[in-house]
């Protein structure tokens, strides 16, 4: 016979799984639809729950997509983690090293999809995709928090954190020029703007704004 702590753990297994398994489903129909346009009915067929089973876990299937958006940006975190500091015996400052790490980072796909997904290419965004947005940039800005606080552990975590929200936010302001520019295509072009936008913000922070 189960014992109450046994049965607490499997209630407790059973919500995880539920909970993941209607991530998942939103974002198979993201990925299939280039789109967060999908019904609650929709959503709880792929993931093969009820209707009431969803709205147990979110409280608005906006808050479903936004979840789900943010995982779906999490291999860009992951390779933006994974790209070293710069090569050398030197101690690479932590403002080079995050630097170097958002101009090596191939960030125009996730660009793509999430405008895509969005489903808009104007900049004046909806509050719903702002929300979106906003999700998405706080997803890159908490990951790269923690892995830069491994790199550089004596760093000081107020100037760190700092660095790190301020690049983020950064790139979200250059992503709603971007997408107002190019129109959020994956081309030479809008590569070579892309870039120029990183480059102009790295230069910003490094200098201070209105130096240019």
């Amino acid at each position: 016979m189960n014992t109450p702590l046994t049965a607490v753990d499997r209630r407790t297994e059973i919500k995880a799984k539920h909970r993941q398994s209607i991530i998942d489903a939103a974002s198979r129909i993201m990925r299939e639809r280039q789109s967060s346009e999908f019904s609650v009915d929709d959503l709880a067929l792929a993931a093969n729950v009820s209707r009431r089973t969803i709205f147990n876990h979110f409280a608005s299937l906006d808050d479903v997509i936004i979840e789900a958006c943010g995982k779906e940006l999490t291999r860009v975190v992951e390779h933006l983690a994974s790209i070293s500091p710069a090569s050398g015996s030197a101690k690479v400052p932590i403002f080079d090293d995050l630097a170097q790490t958002f101009r090596q980072a191939d960030l125009i796909n996730a660009m793509v999809y999430l405008t895509k997904v969005l489903g808009s290419d104007d900049p004046r965004l909806t509050p719903r995709q702002a929300q979106m947005a906003g999700r998405a940039f706080t997803e890159i800005n908490e990951h790269l928090g923690r892995e830069l606080h491994g790199r550089h552990p004596d760093a000081d975590p107020l100037e760190a954190g700092l660095l790190v929200s301020t690049m983020t936010n950064g790139l979200l302001v250059i992503y709603l020029h971007w997408i107002s520019v190019c129109g959020a295509v994956d081309s030479p072009e809008s590569r070579k703007l892309w870039s120029q936008l990183v480059d102009r913000l790295i230069s910003s922070l490094r200098t201070g704004f209105g130096s240019h």
